[in-house]
């Protein structure tokens, strides 16, 4: 018997294979791209980075701090006064805010002295905060609005200056710093304690 005999076995066209391969890997790099795309969606319905712009917040947040916001926060859940929330400037829908509530519908504020009252009752922020020395006369918040105010009040474009803030503004409540990294870490809302609010007469 010969020995090292070769032996023809049959083969493919290479440019079948070729084409084949070509096609797996562009299927599975669309599906990639496809489950890439629905994930990055689905976090964006839930989560949405925000970079503060002026100094309205300080000192407890400051200019150029990156956060991010939780958007279902006030579909599963309530409003409570000392909420740091982010929501599109009414006059300009195009420009983003973030203020603390101070007032829920149904509250009345005021402001005496750089002391804030709800209800008639001085409220002890738990927060740092920069007062104003003027008085702003009271107005009681209506049905799906908030009062909300800057922490740094000398500085802060708010209720008091173009009113009370309608709910269908609010994008979601701050839930992340995430940058600088030494600022990094779970946003407090230090809350307001004062009882339930009441809603006012229709």
């Amino acid at each position: 018997m010969p020995v090292g005999e070769s032996q023809a076995v049959a083969a493919g066209d290479p440019s079948e294979e070729g084409s084949a391969g070509f096609g797996l890997l562009l299927r599975e790099t669309l599906e990639t791209v496809i489950l890439a795309v629905l994930i990055f969606l689905v976090i964006r319905s839930l989560v949405q980075n925000y970079r503060i712009e002026g100094q309205s917040m300080e000192p407890n947040f400051h200019h150029g701090q990156y956060l991010l916001v939780n958007k279902l926060a006030y579909r599963l859940g309530e409003y409570k006064r000392g909420d740091v929330i982010v929501f599109h400037y009414p006059n300009d829908p195009s420009q983003d805010y973030i203020k603390r509530v101070i007032g829920l519908p149904g509250d009345t504020v005021e402001i005496q002295e750089g002391v804030v009252f709800v209800n008639g009752l001085e409220v002890d922020e738990p927060y740092e905060q920069i007062p104003i020395a003027r008085d702003i006369s009271s107005q009681t918040v209506e049905p799906g609005f908030l009062y909300v105010l800057g922490d740094n009040r000398p500085s802060s474009s708010d209720t008091r200056t173009w009113g009370q803030l309608s709910q269908e503004f609010v994008i979601g409540k701050a839930w992340l710093a995430i940058w600088p990294v030494d600022t990094a870490g779970l946003v407090e809302h230090a809350a307001i304690e004062l009882g339930p609010a009441m809603e006012p007469a229709q």
